[in-house]
């Protein structure tokens, strides 16, 4: 990977591919992309001035944690990062357990045996997987790094040209939009969206347990209070992701780490014992909401990611969703006819359709979820209790769900 292009020496940059975005799905399309034979440039904003690296196993734990399943797992691997990862701050999901809410809660649980497979997912931070990528892209062939701001896509019938703000031009094939949720690309694409918020924002911190987890991932869905997940780290610890409403969130954010831990005694204190801040002070969170655009592809242009879907956390699966995106996208351009260019519009529809089932069935199923277990009226606790209790007693339905979340 060539270090970052001075605007002086290069005015047009000329590759197949340009990749907007910085984040890990940019970089893993970067790889992969890279990797199929396409020379790549990866352009990011610009950066500030690093510090000293610092090693991992020095670093506290990052409070931004991701679910892989098997299809980022597998994507992974190929690209060879997955064993660049700090395997000790890499935590199997061996169980997933779901409780309902109310006097009569109703549950639901999955096991890695019930699923035929050694582990459900994997749970690891943004910082492990970011630096992986990193050390991985530095020795990439094919791929040139350029900082930048574009400020134009102008796109013609065999090639699209990023406009930076300096007034180098990249021109390729295709472009790539890996620029998340506010997608610069996407709105050079007029590409109509739906949004809508949740009116909840998740609170997400780390705190060490008294009681082992086992590798289990814990969920209770609250109403009134939103839904609360626990998520296996190494050793005895576990992350939050508190999807909280808005004046929750509030007075979340308001407390302390040791605050939070309290309240969470009322769903955790059983199967894990007390909770003890990790990091007092770093408690983070983000807004919640839905994004549909109505294309994953223009003229010259795929998206992928947070630039081509948003959905709720409750099933942990937004950068699956991403990393799914990115091995299609590959699998897509690779079996392309060898008369059609990477950006041709037919070629473009086949990745959109190929990742159309998936993605919507995501976004309806962690909306619909989110609506159900969201409002707080007796009539549908009762419902969704029954439904969690009938489901956990259908194997096969399970089996079939299991294998959809682990990307199988």
């Amino acid at each position: 990977m060539t270090n970052p292009s001075s605007p002086a020496a290069l005015r047009v940059i000329e590759s197949d591919i340009c990749i907007v975005g910085n984040g890990a799905i940019a970089k893993t399309a970067a790889l992969g992309l890279a990797q199929a034979g396409f020379s790549v440039t990866l352009l990011g904003p610009p950066s500030h001035p690093a510090g000293p690296a610092a090693n991992t196993a020095d670093l506290g734990w990052d409070a931004r944690v991701y679910a892989l399943n098997h299809t980022a797992h597998n994507l992974l691997s190929s690209l060879k990062v997955w064993h660049a990862l700090d395997q000790a701050r890499v935590a199997p999901v061996d169980a997933m357990i779901v409780h309902g809410d109310g006097a009569n809660a109703g549950g639901l649980a999955f096991d890695a045996y019930g699923a035929h497979t050694g582990t459900l997912a994997w749970i690891m931070e943004d910082r492990n997987l970011g630096q992986a990528l990193d050390a991985a892209l530095k020795f990439a062939q094919n791929v040139r790094f350029v900082e930048g701001r574009a400020t134009g896509l102008l796109r013609a019938d065999d090639s699209a040209t990023v406009h930076l703000d300096d007034g180098t031009c990249i021109k390729s094939e295709l472009v790539v939009g890996a620029d998340g949720a506010q997608s610069w690309v996407r709105g050079q694409c007029d590409i109509g969206l739906d949004y809508r918020s949740y009116n909840q924002r998740a609170v997400v911190s780390n705190f060490a347990c008294e009681k082992p987890h086992h590798g289990a991932a814990c969920q209770w869905f609250t109403g009134a209070e939103g839904i609360v997940a626990l998520l296996p780290l190494p050793g005895n610890q576990v992350s939050l992701v508190w999807s909280a409403p808005e004046a929750l969130a509030d007075t979340l954010r308001a407390e302390s780490a040791q605050q939070i831990a309290d309240r969470l005694a009322v769903y955790a204190a059983d199967r894990l014992g007390a909770l003890t801040p990790l990091q007092p002070e770093l408690v983070r969170d983000f807004p919640l909401r839905l994004l549909r655009p109505h294309a994953m592809s223009a003229p010259r242009v795929a998206l992928v990611g947070d630039a081509a879907h948003v959905v709720h956390p409750l099933a942990g699966h937004g950068m699956n969703l991403g990393f799914a995106d990115v091995a299609q996208l590959i699998k897509t351009l690779g079996e392309r006819e060898a008369q059609r260019s990477i950006g041709d519009t037919r070629v473009l529809a086949r990745y959109e359709r190929a990742r159309k089932e998936d993605v919507l069935l995501m976004q309806l199923t962690t909306d619909g979820l989110a609506r159900l277990f969201g409002a707080d009226m007796e009539p549908l606790r009762v419902v969704r209790n029954l439904g969690l209790n009938l489901l956990d007693k259908l194997p096969v339905l399970k089996r079939r769900l299991i294998s959809h979340a682990m990307g199988k």
